[in-house]
Formats: structure tokens, C-alpha cells, sequence
């Protein structure tokens, strides 16, 4: 199942165009994000938000910015109908990969049925990314008791991350994931961003701008930072989540070990050979999502 969700992951056939795929946005060769503001979509549209990254998400308590998918499954079959990413539907999504040999023995090979249904997709794509952890990061090392493993700076960054407050929300396995927070807690964040956070989810109030709390894990791989992409740097993030969320101003020294620690926190990358798409039937063509 996992090798099927890999081939999946990477199959620009699951968009509209066929020419974008999971790993268009969630590049695994950057950190399972893309480094932009805002991902590039169908028809080079800009997306609406920071593409999050893939790698640990399962650690999540839920998926996207705003929490709306509880898990990866759920998560997975969002970005192949919406129509600003990758703009198909999922009935084309199924009608493509069935037409498809290669897709068809081994979507039975896995799920023993005859058919290929969009459950069956989110499953299996949800199981690839579940293996994209990172672990062995120098402060994993430094925790399991190597004092070689980080310096002399980075651990004053960490203590510093502890005693002014950041590990209220960066905390747990994840350094994040694990609750949502307003962004702007001392001081309102000042964005031309439209996204309300979870309160576009529960229409409620009271969690406008409530946002997931991104992990940190890969951080200095995962830029820009925060939901709409304007903190450029690990400096500027820094800068601003102390003066935003803590009511605080590092000095450069003070930032400059933070910044140090968060790039400690970078682990082990997932590595593997790109998977073999299985080629397209020649008598069979591929659906046309233009059809009426």
C-alpha cells in the first residue's frame, strides 16, 4: 500500500493539467513544502495559503492551516478536486487510474476488490506519507544523551526557547502540530491575508485567527514562514512571533541562538528511489476533464 501511495505521491496524472502532483507542493527534495508563499496551481493560478509540509504530518492533530481535515486520508483528497491546485474531480482521478493497467492489477493486488474508488486512493496516499518522518535530528541525538550533538550556542537557544515562552505552542514530538493558537496574541499580526483560521471552519467568532501551530521540525528547510508566507527568514520569524506572541524583543545575540537551535531540529530526510509510474493503457485515452 505504501509503495502504491508513493506512486501517488508523484503522479502528475491525479491533476487536471497531468502535469502537477502531490510532490509539486509538497516537494520532498525541499523539505515537503515548496518554498514559496503560496503554492502555483492548475493554470498557474497562486494558491490561497503556505503549502504546510508533508514530512512528519502525521504527528499532526490535524491537517491544513485551519485543522478542516482531521487526518492525512481525509486531507488527501482535497488539493486533487480543488480547483485552484490540482483542479480534477475525484470521479476523473478514479476514471484516469482505471484506465491505467498497471494502477488496476495493483490497486486489486492491495485492496482486493475489482474497482478503484477515491477512499481507496486517500488510503493509500495517507499510508506513503505516514513514512515520511525525520528523525535523528542533532537535538534528538542531544536528548538521547550525545552532549556532542549540539553546541554551546544552540543549547542557549534552546534554553532561550524554553524560558521566554515559545514551547507553550512548539512542543511534544512534533515541536508543533499539536493545538491551534492565535496569531497574534500581544499584538495584532497585521496581514493582507484573507484566511480567518479555524474560524473559517467553525464559523464561529471566537476562532478567528486561530491557526495550527506548524511544527519546527525542518524548519530552516520549510521557508517562507507562517500561513501567508511573509516571514522570509528564520530571523524574521523569530523576530516577530517574540514581539506578536510573547511581547518581547530578542536582542541579535538572543535571536541569533534560537535560530541556531531551530536548525538543530532538522533529521533525517526520507530517502528512496522514484517510483516507476505505471504507463497509460494505448487503447484507452485519458479522461477529458474539459468534456461537458
Amino acid at each position: 500500500m505504501v509503495e502504491l501511495g508513493k506512486k501517488l505521491f508523484f503522479d502528475p496524472r491525479l491533476s487536471r493539467s497531468g502535469g502537477m502532483s502531490c510532490n509539486s507542493c509538497h516537494n520532498l527534495s525541499m523539505g515537503g513544502s515548496d518554498n514559496l508563499a503560496a503554492s502555483i496551481g492548475d493554470r498557474w493560478q497562486k494558491g490561497g495559503i503556505n503549502s504546510p509540509t508533508v514530512l512528519n504530518s502525521s504527528l499532526n492533530i490535524a491537517q491544513f492551516w485551519d485543522g478542516r481535515a482531521k487526518d492525512l486520508k481525509e486531507q488527501a483528497g482535497g488539493p486533487i478536486a480543488n480547483p485552484v491546485e490540482m483542479a480534477f474531480t475525484h470521479d476523473l482521478a478514479v476514471a484516469m487510474l482505471e484506465t491505467i493497467p498497471g494502477y488496476k492489477q495493483e490497486f486489486t493486488a492491495v485492496f482486493k476488490k475489482d474497482s478503484i474508488d477515491i477512499d481507496q486512493v486517500t488510503t493509500a496516499l495517507a499510508a506513503f506519507e505516514e513514512t515520511l518522518v525525520t528523525p535523528n535530528s542533532r537535538f534528538d541525538k542531544w536528548l538521547k544523551g550525545d552532549d556532542s550533538a549540539i553546541t554551546a550556542d544552540e543549547l542557549k537557544g534552546y534554553e532561550l526557547f524554553k524560558s521566554a515562552g515559545c514551547v507553550a505552542c512548539h512542543n511534544g514530538p512534533n515541536v508543533g502540530g499539536a493545538s491551534f493558537q492565535k496569531m497574534g496574541v500581544v499584538e495584532a499580526y497585521k496581514t493582507a491575508h484573507t484566511a480567518q483560521g479555524r474560524m473559517d471552519v467553525t464559523k464561529s467568532d471566537q476562532d478567528r485567527f486561530l491557526f495550527k501551530v506548524p511544527t519546527l521540525r525542518n524548519v530552516e528547510l520549510t521557508y517562507p514562514y507562517f500561513h501567508d508566507g511573509a516571514a522570509m527568514t528564520l530571523t524574521e520569524a523569530v523576530d516577530t512571533m517574540g514581539k506578536l506572541q510573547l511581547g518581547r524583543t530578542f536582542t541579535a545575540e538572543e535571536n541569533a541562538q534560537i535560530v541556531a537551535f531551530l536548525k538543530t531540529l532538522t533529521g533525517d530526510q526520507p530517502k528512496f528511489e522514484l517510483p516507476q509510474l505505471p504507463v497509460s493503457g494505448d487503447s484507452t485515452p485519458r479522461p477529458d476533464p474539459f468534456a461537458k
